[in-house]
């Protein structure tokens, strides 16, 4: 998708440049305000005193897994399932359990790039939202559906403070908003100096129509006024005598 909301934003302002940025999960919102990315995808929750954030889309949960694992011989994976299994839990998790199925390994893994080496190598499974099994798609992995599990929701968010016009037309693209649309975009607010004026130019206008009505019958007044001058120069004229 972000890829998708690039294109159209090139079609319709080739002019100002779009440049997206990979970050970790927990890295975004300092991202954000710190200045060096105008909006973002992120994870919720986020602090909605600090951000403003428009829900998107919540992500499978799958659980991930070597290819010949047991578990890819069902299309569906249930918690218990992974009850004889290390299931590790990296540190930059974004699925927030409660209870981790499954068996803790020895040492949580930094990042879910190491957890997916891990993986690999044979030492347990994990447990990501669809997203991040496919980020770190790999030939010898696969992964299934994990029934019952938490999910991660997915938000366009950005730094409340800084609601640009920019920010605005990158809203109306991932909403699917035509190019032609003007919902969402910020109208200025009128300055005090126009709120004085406004009810002058109104009193001003008004003033105009109701001279330019008076001017009309001021000059159908004056047309009426000749009508003395007969119409047939010769009426009224006295006759030769015979």
């Amino acid at each position: 998708m972000p890829g998708k909301w690039a294109r159209v934003w090139n079609e319709r302002l080739p002019g100002v440049p779009l440049t997206l940025t990979q970050v970790p999960a927990a890295e975004a919102a300092d991202l954000l305000l710190n200045g060096d990315a105008d909006a973002g995808l992120v994870r919720l929750p986020v602090d909605r005193t600090v951000f403003s954030a428009i829900p998107l889309y919540t992500e499978q949960t799958v659980v991930v897994v070597p290819k010949d694992h047991l578990v890819t011989a069902v299309d569906e994976v249930a918690p218990e399932d992974l009850d004889d299994e290390i299931v590790l839990h990296p540190l930059d998790d974004v699925l927030g359990w409660e209870t981790l199925p499954g068996r803790p390994a020895l040492e949580r893994p930094a990042t879910t790039a190491d957890a997916i080496q891990l993986v690999a190598a044979g030492i347990g499974v994990l447990v990501v939202p669809l997203s991040l099994a496919r980020l770190h798609h790999r030939k010898d992995l696969t992964h299934r559906p994990l029934k019952d599990a938490p999910e991660s929701s997915v938000a366009l968010a950005w730094p409340e403070a800084a609601t640009t016009d920019s920010v605005e037309d990158f809203i109306g693209i991932v909403r699917g908003r035509t190019v032609n649309s003007t919902r969402g975009r910020t109208r200025p607010q009128p300055s005090v100096q126009e709120k004085q004026e406004k009810p002058r130019r109104a009193a001003e206008k008004g003033g105009a129509r109701r001279q330019q009505a008076a001017g009309g019958s001021a000059g159908r007044g004056r047309r009426k006024g000749t009508g003395g001058t007969p119409k047939n120069p010769r009426r009224g004229t006295p006759r030769r005598g015979s």
